[in-house]
């Protein structure tokens, strides 16, 4: 009992059938139980203390960064019918490489030498544009040698006026001096009247003195009629100056009228002239599209419209193009509570369909297989799906995205965020938080609110 002996009687007694036996070895049982529970709960609590990191685990496809690097289709730009392929899918075709022949459907471009026959009508027209130039510069000519016409006329006019006031004026002067006679000769008759009677003249006298009166009172009236004649031609001058004003003005304004029918019919000439050489322009630049080039370096994925004799319409797809060395990126999409912890630049570890990988989301360096991402684009909108798209493109000096890689592979991201705790992580799992619980950003708030509600980190 003592233990003080290395004897057993394990050989001579039955220790199953003692009870007493049975509890000591319950006892020690018991003791190694307790012993392996606390190692294990020793170690759970300390794996609670290991550090993980917070991660958003988000599905996607990869795509490419730059719109002009994705498949797109090439499409007519003009109605037609299929006459010729020039390629076939899957051929790699360089930017201008001629896909496939097209020939018209529409009847008003059926005419083989449409171009020229437009080419005339542009020529004819701007004969007639030419012609109303011409017309215009001769009627500006027209124009100004009335305005000299009217000029020299109305210097003309102006002289006959001046010309009759000053024979008016001498007419009157003669007038006056006739009167002056005639009054003379009859003061004469009649004092040469009284010496007849008193026997001292002849009757001859006295009839010689009457005959000049009566050519005294005959000068009288002829220079009075003159003067009336000259004051008539006068205000017959007056009126010609005005019958001349108005006789101009007329030949004036029908020239300017017909300048401005000119002009008119010159502006819509260059008018036609203009639309004719639209059209002759689009003639031209629709023959070009008979041929479906390649928009740029790639390989043809799909045919659209086979086999000849097809009808295209203007705008559909005829084929798909794949451009050849795409710069590749993942688009995947975020929850609107995620949001906010996604940063430009952020890290990602990325699984694509098809590569083998051992993933570990919050122990990132015990991966294998995975390859490494950063956070590029973030839509400033929500997505029809209700999430926020984002764009990961490769991380410069990391492991390099498989060549063999295509455009819609599918793949998984796992966003890396901050460093924390596992027992942390598991609170906030259980506590529905978001993985940044509390932002240290406080330095664009004034003093008043740091001082007032500081914000701490917890971590």
């Amino acid at each position: 009992m003592l233990n003080i002996t290395e004897n057993t009687i394990s050989g001579w007694v039955d220790t199953d059938r003692l009870k007493s036996f049975q509890l000591v070895k319950a006892a020690h049982g018991h003791r190694w139980t307790m012993l392996a529970f606390s190692a294990i709960m020793f170690l759970a609590l300390g794996c609670l203390f290991l550090p993980w990191t917070q991660n958003i685990n988000t599905k996607g496809y990869v795509t490419t960064r730059s719109p002009d690097a994705r498949p797109q289709g090439i499409q007519a730009v003009i109605d037609g019918r299929i006459e010729e392929w020039y390629v076939q899918e899957g051929d790699f075709v360089a930017a201008g490489d001629t896909i496939a022949y097209l020939t018209e459907i529409k009847n008003e471009y059926f005419d083989t030498a449409l171009v020229d026959r437009t080419q005339e009508q542009v020529d004819a027209k701007r004969l007639g544009v030419q012609a109303y130039d011409n017309k215009v510069d001769a009627l500006r000519a027209q124009y100004t040698a009335l305005q000299q016409a009217l000029t020299y006329k109305r210097e003309q006019v102006r002289n006959k006026i001046i010309q009759a006031r000053n024979k008016i004026t001498i007419d009157s002067a003669d007038l006056a001096a006739n009167v002056a006679n005639l009054e003379i000769a009859e003061n004469q008759v009649v004092r040469i009247r009284e010496l007849y009677e008193q026997g001292l003249k002849s009757l001859s006298d006295l009839q010689e003195k009457e005959l000049k009166v009566q050519e005294s009172r005959a000068k009288v009236t002829s220079q009075r009629n003159k003067l009336i004649n000259q004051r008539n031609e006068l205000s017959n001058a007056i009126l010609e100056q005005s019958l001349t004003e108005r006789e101009y003005a007329e030949k004036l304004a029908k020239v300017l009228s017909d300048q401005q029918t000119a002009l008119s019919s010159r502006a819509e000439g260059l008018g036609e002239t203009a639309k004719l050489e639209n059209q002759l322009s689009n003639y031209s630049f629709r023959r070009q599209f008979y041929y479906i080039r390649a928009p740029q370096n790639g390989y043809l994925t799909k045919t659209v419209k086979q086999g000849l004799g097809e009808i295209i319409k203007a705008g559909s797809d005829i084929a798909t193009i794949a451009p050849s060395n795409p710069e590749l990126a993942i688009e995947m999409y975020v929850q609107p509570q995620d949001l906010p912890l996604v940063d430009i630049g952020e890290e990602a570890r990325i699984r694509f369909d098809g590569w083998p990988a051992i993933v570990i989301s919050g122990w990132p360096e015990a991966s294998t297989g995975i390859f490494t991402g950063e956070v590029v684009v973030i839509d400033r909108f929500i997505s029809d799906n209700g999430n926020y798209r984002i764009l990961i493109s490769p991380k410069p000096g990391e492991r390099d995205w498989p060549e063999a890689l295509r455009v819609g592979t599918g793949a998984r991201a796992f966003l890396l965020l901050n460093d924390v705790p596992l027992w942390y992580e598991l609170w906030r799992q259980l506590n529905g938080f978001p993985a940044k619980f509390y932002e240290e950003d406080a330095k664009d708030l004034p003093e008043e609110l740091k001082k007032k509600a500081p914000l701490k980190s917890v971590k």
